[in-house]
Formats: structure tokens, sequence, C-alpha cells
């Protein structure tokens, strides 16, 4: 069995990430292609696109969500995700479980002897007016049933895991800031969720599956339940193994793999890119070695913004009082320097953030 290192992964990550080469596709496409964007912070993904698409601009994106195409909502790990509609649509029933599980380990305590489904049919029967409501305003309108759980726990069961919502325009939209405004899923999106099929191979894990393998892979059963937070799917993986390829990467692991997907040269030269906080090239693995050295994998959950060098993380980046300040985690080669310096150029350009310097740090 062939054993893929450290490096050939992280060429197949930057592929299929489009890391490697930027890609010449539509916002849906590119966000349907990377099984969604996280996107809790709400201007991260506009950052996350760029480093992913020729010719970015904010605006595609705030057009996906105001038409509805690409939507904000709770999903995989009940993280604030960028799907497309389609695949929140497609894809919701299938966390139900995952969802309401984070939620009770999170407050099992502040919600012990809740009637979830009493509760999720109360929450729906206020949202039936389709106004949009915060959290606050939800919970201000069952705190009379339910006036034990703190306020908060009970608003996250409600808005990340009973009721499927959507948060609305203009949160998450270019240089905006506002607060969440929550619908529900179906009525923002005027099309209903698709129900979990009743069936054992698992229809809706096997697209998921193959779906990850074709953004994220090669890569093990432990990665793909790191990624979605779901319980490793094991009945979509025996249902479809005999379509996939397998190899072993230096742990021993065995991987998982698409057969006509991308594997290039570990050779094959890596461009600096800048990514967002909590970017999906990163998060999206259990074993994050491909790309980020073990020293380091606290940024990867801390929200640090990082830079990508012969395809690692090799530093942080942050903007403030016009400047962008590049803190490498190693010394940089003067033309990795050089390389790192004209792509930071390009991203000041891209933020529109009055940017004038550039400072890249030389202390280790």
């Amino acid at each position: 069995m062939t054993v893929l290192d450290a490096r050939a992964l992280n060429r197949a990550t930057l592929a299929r990430q489009h890391l490697l080469k930027r890609g010449d596709t539509s916002v849906a496409e590119a966000v349907a292609h990377l099984c969604g964007l996280q996107a809790q912070e709400p201007q991260e993904p506009f950052t996350g696109l760029w480093s992913r698409l020729s010719d970015f601009k904010p605006g595609q994106l705030d057009d996906a969500l105001t038409g509805r195409t690409v939507v904000r909502t709770h999903l995989m790990r009940r993280t604030v995700h960028l799907v497309t509609a389609d695949d929140a649509l497609a894809w919701r029933a299938r966390h139900d479980t995952m969802l309401r599980g984070r939620v009770l380990g999170t407050y099992r305590r502040e919600l012990a002897g809740i009637d979830m489904d009493e509760v999720a049919a109360a929450g729906r029967a206020v949202m039936a007016d389709r106004r949009p409501r915060t959290m606050t305003e939800l919970v201000q309108a069952l705190e009379d049933r339910w006036p034990g759980p703190p306020r908060r726990a009970l608003g996250e069961l409600l808005i990340a895991a009973l009721i499927p919502m959507a948060q609305l325009p203009p949160r998450g939209l270019w240089h905006r800031t506002a607060g969440v405004r929550n619908l529900p899923l179906g009525t923002w999106l005027e099309r209903d969720i698709a129900p979990r099929p009743a069936d054992d191979t698992d229809p809706v894990g096997q697209q998921l599956l193959r779906r990850y393998l074709a953004a994220y892979g090669p890569a093990a059963t432990a990665d793909l339940r790191a990624w979605c937070g779901l319980a490793g799917l094991p009945s979509a993986v025996k249902a479809v193994r005999d379509e996939l390829v397998v190899f072993r990467d230096e742990r021993g692991r065995e991987l998982l793999d698409l057969p006509d997907a991308p594997r290039p040269h570990p050779d094959t030269p890596a461009p600096v890119r800048f990514l967002p906080a909590f970017d999906n090239a990163i998060l999206g693995y259990h074993d994050r070695s491909r790309i980020i050295d073990a020293a380091h994998l606290g940024l990867s959950v801390a929200g640090h913004r990082t830079v990508l060098v012969d395809g690692r993380v090799t530093a942080t980046w942050t903007t403030r009082d016009h400047r962008l300040r590049i803190s490498p985690l190693r010394p940089l080669t003067a033309q990795e320097q050089e390389a790192v310096r004209a792509e930071a150029q390009d991203l000041i350009t891209f933020l529109d953030e009055d940017i004038e310097h550039i400072r890249l740090d030389t202390e280790n």
C-alpha cells in the first residue's frame, strides 16, 4: 500500500483547497466545493475566498448571501458556516442529533429535564410569523414557560440545535457590522429541509464523505469525524469503500480517497497564501500535521490568521493602526520574505482598510 508523507498530503490539500492555484469558479461553486467555510468571524470568509479564487470581489459573496444561494447557519461541529442553500437543506437533518448533543454537552446541568421536542415546537410557533429575531428576543418569548434555564443555554438550544436557523444579512456582508438576526432556514430559503432518509447505508453521509474527500482528501475517518462532528459515518464509509482508493500515512493510518482526485507531486511549488482565522485547510482534520507543526497547533483554534509558506503555516498576521504585521514562526529566507511581501501587498489592496505599511518581523 502506498505511503504518503506529510509533504505529499500537504500538496493534495493545497490543490483541493484552491491554495496551490487559485480557482476560476463562482463563489457558490467554491463554497460548495469546499463543503462550506467556517464563518463565526463574519469577515474572515472574504479573505479565505480571496486566497482561493482568481479575481474575487467581496460583492460576489455579498450577492450570494443576499440572493440566498449561500447561507450562514450552524452546521458542522455546531459552528457557524457559510454553505450553499442546497447543502444546508440537504445536510441539516443529518446533523440534528450531533447539534443537540453538543448543546446538551455544554449545558447539561442547566437544561436537565427539558423536553426538547416541546421547546422546539414552541420556538417554531413563535417564529411562524416569519419575523427575524435575535436569540434574546426568541428566548424572551418563551421564558415564561421555561423560567429555569439561563437565557444563554435556552437560546443556544433553540438557535443552534432545535430550530434550523439562517443568520440573515447584513450579518456577514463586506465591511458591515451587524448583530445576529435569525429566521428558520426553510422560511429564508423558501424550501423545505430534506428529511433524513430511513436507509441503513446513510445516503447523506455518503455524500458528505465523497464531498469531504474531494476537498480535503486523502484523509482518515478520524479526519472526517473531526471536520463534520458526526460519529465517523461508518455505514457511509462501508457503503462507498469499494469506490475509493486507500493509502497509508507515515504513522500507518489508513487514508481514503477518490480515485481521480488530484495528488500533485510533493515537489510541486506552493505559493504564499494568507489564510483567515479558523480556516478550513487547517481545521478540517484531526491530524493537522500535513499543514501545521505540532508546536503551533494552538494557533489553529485560537483564531490567529496564518500565512502559508511552502504550503505550511509559517507566520501569523494582523491588521491594526493602518499596518499589516506579519510575524514569522521560523526564519524566512530572503526569497521567502520577498514572496510574503508581494502577496501581502496584494492582500492590503484587497482588504481596502487604509493599510499604509507592511511590517515583516525579523525577530524569532
